[in-house]
């Protein structure tokens, strides 16, 4: 099928099968997200040295049926656009608008491919869980990088092939078979994945993840008439056919050599010195159970591209520390040595913990948001487990920095 005609067989699946579901209230998510550190955290992670702000602009690319509204909820200063080519999609975010009096959201039918026709550019565009059900996506991101501000960020989320093989072996079941997406062919779906044999690459997905028997979750998964996956290497030929460059990874301790039982393997040392592209492929390999890749991703044309923390030279010194808000602090039942082991709990792998001694433990206790990391390791003999310490928290997900000297605190 031409681009045209793949695109409108997955905007009348959506119109169908509208995922995720819509919901009628918020009101979790606003609690949550009143706080304000949990916000500043946030921004941290896509700029750490851009003065701190409120009122950026927000494109959320392909919303969904509640998306945009949550992120107008979550930054109320903010001035929130949400497209998506649903029209079901763009109703149910329209009905959150007005329950909640978003009026800091304006939402559009509108594809992302056609991203240019609102004429606006933005701080920060949201793409999640959308590129890889576009007829191409290569087209997709370069519209989107093309409405991106050069100083702006993008949050990007695609799936991941090898945790997905039993997904994509499912799907294949579904074609031949000719499993349609209606109540009576998902109904017989859930009854014929309940006898799976037990060593089916679908079992572990399905056990851990049981929201995946879900109705909309079923159909989306299995039954989506559009669907392609990225390796790492994939995806930074993606990142950078369409002129950005890569910032981080949401969650970095996932793909790090130095986190985890990866960093307890023989190979560790001789993983750790390859360049960091095919670290993050290697751990991929080695995982093997990854089921989507989430990046910051910046515009690739220099000057005004924003840029990550550096270890390297002396500037850490003046980073001032936030403590990721998932993050818990265990101090009883502790490895040999530990004061406390750290753990973020949106960590999909339970061996990526972080054990602290005494001292680390009273640096980390001295996190507030306001003091920097020389503040806090104030001896001078103190430096280079300092700067240890801290990296080891940022690549762990403990931490994020505020690096810009005139951010309010």
């Amino acid at each position: 099928m031409d681009a045209d005609a793949v695109a409108e067989k997955v905007r009348a699946f959506y119109e169908r099968h509208p995922y995720p579901p819509p919901v009628d209230s918020l009101e979790s998510y606003r609690l949550r997200w009143q706080d304000r550190q949990r916000r500043r955290a946030d921004f941290r992670i896509a700029w750490p040295a851009r003065p701190y702000r409120e009122d950026h602009s927000i494109l959320i690319a392909g919303c969904g049926t509640s998306q945009a509204a949550k992120h107008a909820m979550r930054w109320p200063e903010a001035r929130v656009t949400g497209i998506d080519f649903s029209a079901t999609s763009v109703r149910s975010t329209e009905a959150l608008k007005r329950k909640y009096d978003l009026h800091n959201l304006e939402v559009h039918q509108l594809a992302v491919e056609r991203v240019g026709d609102l004429g606006v550019t933005f701080d920060q565009i949201v793409c999640t869980g959308v590129l890889h059900h576009l007829a191409d996506p290569a087209a997709g991101l370069a519209a989107l990088r093309s409405v991106l501000d050069p100083a702006g960020a993008m949050h990007l989320m695609v799936y991941a092939p090898h945790g997905r093989t039993g997904v994509y072996m499912l799907q294949e079941f579904c074609r031949r078979v000719g499993v349609a997406a209606t109540d009576d062919g998902i109904g017989e779906l859930v009854e014929t994945l309940g006898a799976l044999p037990p060593g089916h690459p679908l079992t572990i997905l399905l056990r851990e993840a049981p929201d995946f028997r879900q109705p909309a979750a079923l159909a989306d998964a299995l039954l989506h008439p559009q669907d392609r996956a990225y390796s790492v290497p994939q995806l930074f030929s993606l990142i950078a056919g369409a002129g950005l460059t890569f910032g981080r990874w949401i969650w970095q301790a996932h793909y790090s050599p130095h986190c985890g039982v990866v960093a307890r393997i023989p190979h560790a040392t001789r993983l750790a010195q390859l360049p960091l592209p095919e670290q993050h492929a290697a751990v991929e390999l080695f995982r093997g159970t990854m089921l989507r890749h989430s990046v910051v991703l910046y515009r690739d044309d220099g000057a005004h591209a924003p840029r990550q923390p550096s270890f390297a030279g002396d500037a850490w010194q003046r980073y001032v520390p936030i403590r990721m808000p998932d993050t818990v602090c265990v101090e009883k039942n502790l490895p040999r040595g530990a004061a406390a082991v750290l753990i973020n709990r949106n960590h999909s792998y339970r061996d990526i913990y972080l054990p602290i001694d005494a001292r680390e433990k009273a640096w980390f206790d001295a996190i507030d948001g306001r003091r920097t990391i020389a503040d806090i390791a104030h001896a001078r003999d103190a430096q280079e487990e300092a700067r240890v310490l801290f990296e080891r928290l940022y690549w762990h997900d403990q931490v994020v920095f505020d690096a810009c000297d005139d951010s309010p605190r």
